[in-house]
């Protein structure tokens, strides 16, 4: 039998806390790791004590919703903003951690791409993690260096104030 890695190590629970999600599409789980430990989790669901989709249906379902779009129509706090947030909750602190996202269509089990929406994205760069580990549907493992995320926003969002007055000028 061969040894996981680390990084297989930290996906597996990553998967193991997705079984937590209520989302009858797609269950994500989270972890954040600093120093070799495990100082947070969260799956994607909704708030604390609010209706979930298993037990009311899916509004995005109902209404045709894309994947990866729509956030507005669903109650879930995606995992990746739990597991900072329930870091804080018990006053653990992720700067310079690492975080571990796995994802799975709730209907198949089979994988689903992490990556974190551009809110999550924002939230992971807000608290200072530094690295985000995810599996592509091949089993592959992904890497990605926060930092670079920062500059993907600042371009992305120029780009669309650009898009934004050039629709303005043929407005006039």
């Amino acid at each position: 039998m061969r040894r996981p890695s680390k990084i297989e190590y930290y996906l597996g629970i990553a998967k193991a806390v997705s079984m937590r999600s209520t989302c009858i599409r797609r269950r994500f789980g989270a972890i954040i790791v600093k120093d070799d430990a495990i100082v947070s989790t969260g799956y994607n669901g909704p708030a604390r004590g609010v209706v979930n989709c298993q037990e009311v249906g899916c509004l995005k379902d109902l209404v045709g919703a894309e994947e990866y779009g729509q956030y507005d129509l669903c109650p879930a706090v995606h995992a990746e903003e739990n597991a900072i947030i329930n870091a804080a909750r018990t006053g653990s602190s992720v700067k310079d951690g690492v975080m571990f996202i796995y994802g799975e269509y709730s209907q198949t089990g089979e994988i689903s791409v992490a990556i974190p929406c551009d809110r999550c994205k924002r939230a992971i760069i807000n608290s200072g993690i530094k690295e985000v580990y995810t599996m592509g549907p091949g089993k592959e493992i992904v890497r990605y260096n926060v930092m670079d995320w920062v500059k993907y926003d600042s371009e992305n969002y120029i780009n669309k104030i650009k898009s934004a007055k050039k629709g303005q000028k043929n407005k006039i």
